[in-house]
């Protein structure tokens, strides 16, 4: 079972932020799917959007700097051709009714997946042998989803939103918005397959 890319369609009611919270009160949630490769991915690339929010727009551009920015940083590299993951972003007016799962953190998914990719019992390491747990979510108003899609499943495996943003119609608009990705990317630590950190600087290294 996947979380499927055709949530996002059937939420899609609104391209532009509301005010209703500081970046302080926002509420950072995520999602991810079992099926999942997290540790084979390397490379990335953005799905064409439209609308307000398209890459031509301000804000728009504001927000796909910040995302790439923020996978640079944990080992992700661009690339037009055959990329391992396709970024799509997504900002909704209004409040929104979700359905998202119950789960661990991701990183300690992904660990558990791993001890068990190593273990003597294969069966462990099994998608099938995870089961969703449904839970519903009011957001409320001004809500910003990024979604990761595996690009040859062609099936979303992470998705993570903040909820009750206000971003101020001002300068101060960029900073809530970057402020924001980063906030959503704190719930995806997962470094691209091969990248480390640097122990001497603190900062992400190369491969």
């Amino acid at each position: 079972m996947t979380i499927p890319l055709r949530m996002l369609v059937a939420l899609a009611l609104g391209t532009s932020l509301g005010s209703c919270a500081t970046m302080q009160e926002a509420r950072v949630e995520s999602d991810y799917s079992y099926s999942g490769n997290f540790r084979r991915y390397r490379t990335y690339d953005f799905m064409h959007t439209h609308g307000l929010l398209s890459d031509t727009s301000r804000l728009g551009l504001v927000l796909r700097d910040a995302i790439q920015t923020r996978l640079q940083q944990q080992g992700y590299r661009p690339a037009a051709k055959r990329p391992d993951l396709l970024v799509n972003y997504r900002v909704f007016e209004g409040a929104v009714n979700l359905r998202g799962y119950n789960q661990e953190e991701l990183e300690q998914w992904v660990a558990q997946h791993e001890e068990a990719e190593d273990s003597s019992d294969p069966s462990r390491a099994e998608p099938g042998s995870h089961s969703y747990q449904p839970i519903r979510r009011l957001l409320t108003d001004g809500t910003l989803m990024v979604t990761l899609v595996d690009a040859r499943s062609q099936r979303a495996v992470w998705n993570g939103y903040a909820s009750g943003v206000d971003v101020p119609d001002n300068a101060r608009a960029e900073i809530v918005l970057r402020r924001s990705v980063r906030s959503i990317f704190d719930r995806y630590r997962v470094l691209a397959k091969g990248y480390l950190l640097s122990p001497e600087s603190g900062e992400a290294g190369g491969h």
